[in-house]
């Protein structure tokens, strides 16, 4: 009689079973759409801040769009895993910086930015990467413990380590991104095998909280939540920017104005050239351009999505869903807030709006997502990579003593 041996858990290294066919042909797809729409925003950035602002923003853009590449081209030389690995590390520099720009001087009522040298960095921007990449390597050394013991081995300790990281992003005044971090925190538990019992009190009681919170401490913010009901009512006061989004999406039309020619970016929205950039693609070149962006951005998410269900383990497959939802859910709410069907806040566009930062997380992502792919056509791609790169530099050990006495 054979005694059967008991499961092993897929830890971060194992293969998901059974093997899926190399993800290839959907990294082609994915890095064409990451590079289209990347060179769109470019272009849109062009238009609308040249006016006012020269080409100080576009060069400034294209200076962290070069940082961006060269980032992501490191991500996929080191490997999203190795990255993976050394996020708890990461976690804890992010915090600093994210206390670091709590002392710094506040840019429009919110303390989100570090300045030095010249150059503006939002910490949690970063922090969608750098969870996302925590979250990925925590789940899935934790597979069994989330079959056994999912609250306490689970969820408390990863609360412990991400918790305090999205509470300093809420103290820097940055909603959105804090509803961004948290959403993308009980997804993350909840495609690792969650169970929905765990997960739906946070989901149903924590909404509802911060909106009473906002509603009795926040008048600003509480008025934002409200008025994007009714902008038309609001639009000479608090709805001034949400109804001049709207006036630029609606004087478009289906073909738009013409490129550059958008009435709208001189001095009447404000914010036009970051969080509400789409409203100067609607009013520039019409809701056809609009909803090819849309697209691109669905075509994006989908293929990124597709790779993570290809990838050959169960750390790969998080890191590529983690990645490719924070794009889309960044994309959703900047798209919803445009249109009011969403309150305003601060959420830029993916790639295509101004801001090193965000440019920088999203082309990280994109590397990410790109290295999940490679790892699934050619395993531990890294190392091989890596071993060849050190050959071609030649590196090698140095000769030991006895050697060197017998080759003399």
């Amino acid at each position: 009689m054979k005694i059967r041996q008991p499961i092993k858990p897929q830890l971060d290294s194992q293969p998901i079973e059974p093997p899926k066919k190399p993800a290839m042909p959907e990294l082609a797809v994915f890095i064409l759409f990451a590079f289209m729409i990347t060179l769109f925003g470019l272009i849109m950035l062009y238009s609308t801040s040249f006016v006012m602002q020269g080409s100080s923003y576009f060069t400034k853009q294209l200076v962290w769009m070069i940082i961006g590449l060269v980032a992501g081209a490191g991500t996929v030389m080191l490997g999203s895993k190795r990255l993976s690995d050394w996020s708890p590390v990461m976690i804890l520099v992010l915090d600093v910086l994210l206390v670091w720009a709590l002392f710094c001087k506040p840019i429009n009522g919110a303390r989100r930015w570090i300045q030095l040298a010249g150059f503006t960095l939002q910490p949690s921007e970063l922090g969608k990467v750098i969870i996302t990449l925590f979250m990925a390597k925590f789940l899935a050394s934790r597979t069994r413990a989330l079959e056994s013991e999912p609250f306490w081995k689970v969820m408390v300790p990863s609360g412990i380590w991400v918790g305090p990281t999205i509470l300093l992003v809420l103290a820097g005044e940055d909603l959105g991104t804090t509803v961004l971090l948290g959403s993308l925190y009980l997804l993350m538990l909840f495609v690792a095998g969650m169970r929905l019992r765990y997960i739906l009190p946070f989901a149903l009681v924590l909404p509802p909280t911060a909106v009473l919170v906002i509603q009795k401490f926040d008048a600003m913010r509480w008025s934002r939540l409200t008025v994007f009901m009714d902008a038309e009512s609001y639009k000479m006061t608090s709805g001034y920017q949400l109804w001049n989004s709207l006036l630029a999406l609606g004087s478009g039309g289906w073909t738009g104005v013409g490129f550059t020619e958008s009435r709208l970016k001189l001095m009447y929205l404000p914010e036009n050239h970051t969080d509400f950039i789409l409203s100067i693609v609607g009013e520039e070149l019409g809701f056809i351009t609009l909803l090819t962006v849309i697209v691109a951005y669905l075509i994006l998410v989908f293929v990124g999505l597709r790779i993570s269900v290809k990838a050959r383990t169960r750390q790969g497959m998080l890191i590529a869903f983690g990645m490719s939802i924070f794009i889309g859910m960044q994309a959703l709410i900047n798209i919803g807030v445009i249109t009011a069907a969403f309150p305003t806040k601060g959420m830029p566009a993916p790639m295509i709006s101004y801001g090193g930062s965000n440019l920088l997380a999203c082309l990280i992502a994109a590397a990410c997502v790109a290295s999940v792919a490679i790892d699934s056509a050619i395993p531990d791609y890294q190392d091989k990579l890596l071993a060849w790169a050190g050959k071609r530099l030649h590196f090698s050990r140095p000769p030991a003593t006895g050697d060197a006495q017998q080759s003399s």
